[in-house]
């Protein structure tokens, strides 16, 4: 990829760093890459496009080290969850015969599973060689009829968000417009509408909480980035009506490209929270302008409130008033705070490591001007804010579990690592359930106590002060003579 063309994302006009005194994202830093590559921004954004053959073109720690790394679910084919790689050694790189291993994979791929299509993902290796891969491609493309999709994302061009941006461009050059939509099953008495969802991952189901309500509506989910996709869906992407960008700013040029090429306009809004998942059906059916479709979507909105309201009051109950530690990144860094504020928490701190100027603003409008804001994750300044602000939980993502388990605190794991989906109405009752759970589990009373054998005098090991003076020494009602050893 030219030099050119990454500034060129790095400056995505819709996205608030180019808006007042900002022009463009933050340029890589050594060691920027730590915290995930270009390859692993693109994995992320399309791995969990479902019936796809994903063809790591490199040695066989790439593939090793990102295979299965977002936990999104498909209701249908499992092909994505296959890690493939041409596992490259240095004799493969010496003998100049990568781009002929690369192509026997993809005759592979496509023999053994045909997929709907191929991506092929470049590497820092095969970059730093010259691989032409999309020549080779292009090749395999004409000779076996299967679209072959090259994304040029080696790791060493910045970090994970432009890898994000890098597939997203990868998608509208090669794949978004190249397929016409089936027509759409007619409802009696309602207009179908067609609807594209931009970084919706569908981690751990939890889109098919909201998936009913679209169903009831007449929104067809004509395509969407990523979550439980199908290639001919993303291939249809520019004949929907509107796009709701879904939590994920990496992708905004996605959302930009689709408006300026094809005139579907796009918002962004969340699934997590009643209010919000509300404010995102909204604007859902004010962007289409359907009269219909708008009281439709009040009546839908006032039932289902009424319903998770109901459902809610007796976790508000015991979740009241407890106090919150949000570290996680982006924008969770406000849509969990609003989730949380539903169920009467007070969240005393969030993280914003990954989150924008616009994201701050969000979190203030939402905490107040005197928001405590978290750029600083290391396990001592997370524990360390956590014992300053009196938390009762600490939700964040997986790589602080640990830290969680080894104070003794209670912990949710918030990341795409989890294992419960928090989106929708319903979404909002698991939320409140595993709150409940892990601030009440027995386990940390048990923890925190002293370990039985905390104070035990050993035989052989030196006497104290007060043992040496003949005093006997009385615990649990029976009186224990000195230097001997008791439990």
């Amino acid at each position: 990829m030219k030099v050119s063309e990454i500034i060129a994302l790095q400056n995505e006009p819709a996205c608030s760093h180019n808006k007042e005194e900002k022009s463009g994202c933050a340029r890589p830093k050594p060691g920027a890459t730590a915290g995930g590559c270009v390859f692993d921004g693109a994995q992320i954004a399309l791995l969990p496009i479902a019936d796809v053959a994903h063809i790591v073109h490199g040695p066989i720690g790439c593939a090793g080290s990102s295979w299965d790394n977002r936990g999104a679910a498909s209701s249908g084919p499992a092909l994505y969850r296959t890690g493939m790689t041409t596992d490259l050694t240095e004799q493969d790189v010496i003998m100049g015969r990568s781009e002929k291993r690369l192509l026997h994979a993809i005759k592979q791929a496509i023999d053994e599973f045909s997929p709907a299509a191929v991506f092929v993902y470049t590497t820092c290796v095969t970059a730093v060689i010259g691989d032409d891969v999309a020549a080779v491609c292009k090749a395999a493309e004409n000779l076996w009829g299967v679209p072959v999709v090259p994304v040029d994302s080696a790791g060493f061009y910045g970090s994970k968000n432009l890898g994000n941006r890098i597939a997203g461009e990868t998608m509208i050059k090669h794949v978004i417009g190249t397929r016409e939509p089936e027509p759409a099953r007619q409802i009696p008495g309602i207009r179908v509408h067609d609807v594209n969802l931009i970084g919706e991952y569908n981690i751990a189901g939890e889109f098919w909480n909201v998936a009913p309500l679209f169903d009831e509506l007449g929104l067809r989910i004509l395509g969407r980035l990523s979550g439980d996709a199908r290639f001919r869906d993303v291939q249809c992407m520019h004949r929907a009506e509107v796009s709701m960008v879904v939590c994920a700013k990496a992708l905004l040029n996605v959302a930009r490209k689709l408006d300026e090429k094809w005139g579907v306009p796009f918002f962004e809004g969340s699934f997590y929270g009643i209010a919000d998942t509300s404010q995102a059906l909204r604007d859902i059916a004010r962007r289409i302008n359907d009269p219909d479709l708008t009281l439709r979507t009040e009546a839908l909105i006032a039932r289902e409130e009424a319903r998770a309201h109901a459902s809610l009051e007796s976790w508000r109950e015991r979740l009241r008033g407890k106090r919150v530690l949000l570290y996680t990144g982006g924008v969770k860094s406000w849509s969990i705070v609003s989730a949380l504020q539903d169920l009467g928490m007070d969240v005393v701190a969030t993280g914003t490591k990954k989150s924008t100027a616009e994201d701050k603003a969000r979190i203030r409008e939402l905490m107040g001007p005197d928001a405590r804001m978290i750029d600083n994750g290391t396990a001592s300044a997370l524990l360390s804010v956590y014992k300053e602000l009196h938390a009762d939980i600490l939700i964040a993502g997986g790589r602080n579990l640990y830290t969680a388990l080894k104070a003794r605190i209670p912990f949710l794991d918030i990341n795409q690592e989890r294992e419960f989906g928090y989106a929708g109405y319903i979404g909002m009752q698991e939320l409140a359930r595993q709150l409940a759970l892990s601030m009440e589990s027995p386990v940390w009373e048990a923890v925190r106590r002293p370990a039985p054998w905390a104070n035990t005098k050993v035989i052989g090991l030196p006497l104290t002060a007060h043992e040496d003076s003949g005093a006997p020494d009385v615990r649990n009602g029976r009186t224990q003579e000195s230097g001997v050893r008791y439990g």
